[in-house]
């Protein structure tokens, strides 16, 4: 994410580098085509598709249960639709919290620009995970996935999902995809284009996987572990450009990196590997979604646990590089006071040194009258 340098003078009309400045009231003009058709009837049923979730099943109350009617949600084709909104979405957020947050902070700060790219990214993405781990906690909490475990796999597939849910990875789908332009709108290096490529391929195939596979109880834990850890290595990265003593924030991350990627495969195995294993229906079926099958669930355990190899892997690769650039610059402070100590004179030399000036510039010295009188 390279610097963006505004100039007085303004770019031609649908120029690189007008696109680049004004892109967010572009994307806001777009986006606004989409409300304004729900304000009328011919255009209505298209626009709907774009801004409201699809696919809804109202789910009348009975008499075992005295609640009201619950809506709930499944897949479709219509879904691309709604992400390609929300993409939009983001990346107005995106813009607003770049220019009035960010921006802001980098001119007070005066990064370089290795640094400046580094905390643009660290804070987008700190916000987008701090969000994101508050609202999926929340699902966790009001569907009790959490004081039961076995809601993970119980009653699979999960093909029908309450609003939030579905939501939830509509707006994660749509997140991930709008890093894609912007690429494009902040002019990424093209030495970290590769390196941000994969982890949003990475993000986009696990997502979506969950989602369409409808592994999505297990897709929610194991998002909201993940970018609560992510959440504090982005925000240790951010204090640590503040003030470079600042290093407690990485040592917590480097704990918690290495515990969630342990309880991640944990909880894979538990729910793939046993409980998926163990249910009754294990037939293939598009129609309603069952895609409990051997070989899916070796695909999706190898995706897995593939993907915290590697992420461990890059871990282990950081961690190094970080020691070698601290035993590095310690020999140097080393060195640097032992020079100084060394050029420093002692204490008799130091008297040795006031006695001869007071000698020169005064009376002869013994010596020196010893010498003129031979």
């Amino acid at each position: 994410m390279a610097i963006r340098k505004k100039s007085s003078k303004n770019p031609p009309v649908l120029s690189h580098e007008f696109i680049v400045q004004n892109h967010a009231d572009i994307v806001s003009c777009v986006a606004m085509v989409f409300l304004l058709g729900l304000m009328f009837e011919i255009t209505a049923k298209a626009a709907v598709i774009f801004v409201t979730l699809q696919y809804n099943v109202t789910i009348p109350a009975t008499e075992e249960q005295s609640t009201e009617t619950i809506s709930l949600y499944h897949y479709g084709i219509k879904d691309l639709a709604t992400v390609f909104f929300y993409m939009l979405v983001a990346i107005i957020i995106h813009a607003i919290i770049q220019e009035y947050v960010l921006d802001k902070i980098n001119r007070r700060m005066h990064f370089s620009k290795t640094k400046h790219s580094k905390f643009n990214e660290s804070g987008q993405l700190s916000a987008f995970y701090l969000f994101s781990c508050v609202w999926g906690t929340n699902i966790l909490v009001s569907e009790n996935y959490v004081s039961d475990p076995t809601s993970l796999w119980k009653d699979y597939p999960h093909i029908l999902i309450p609003f939030q849910m579905k939501f939830f990875y509509i707006s994660q789908l749509a997140y991930w995809f709008h890093a894609f332009p912007e690429l494009y709108f902040q002019k990424t290096k093209k030495e970290d284009i590769p390196r941000q490529l994969v982890y949003i391929g990475l993000y986009l195939f696990h997502i979506a996987g969950a989602y369409f596979l409808n592994l999505t109880r297990l897709g929610l834990v194991l998002l909201v572990l993940h970018y609560f850890v992510e959440f504090l290595f982005h925000i240790s990265r951010l204090f640590y450009f503040s003030d470079e003593k600042y290093q407690k924030g990485f040592s917590l991350w480097a704990g918690l990196f290495v515990f969630g990627r342990l309880l991640t495969l944990i909880l894979s195995v538990l729910t793939v590997g046993f409980g998926l294993a163990r249910a009754e229906n294990q037939d293939l079926n598009l129609t309603t979604g069952n895609f409990n099958i051997l070989g899916i669930r070796i695909i999706v355990l190898s995706s897995i646990c593939g993907t915290q190899a590697f992420m461990m892997w890059k871990f282990i690769n950081f961690q190094l590089r970080r020691w070698r650039e601290h035993s590095s610059s310690q020999p140097q402070s080393l060195k640097k006071k032992f020079v100084t100590t060394k050029g420093r004179p002692s204490k008799k030399e130091r008297e040795n040194g006031v006695n001869g000036t007071v000698t020169s510039n005064g009376a002869d010295s013994p010596r020196s009258r010893k010498e003129k009188s031979s």
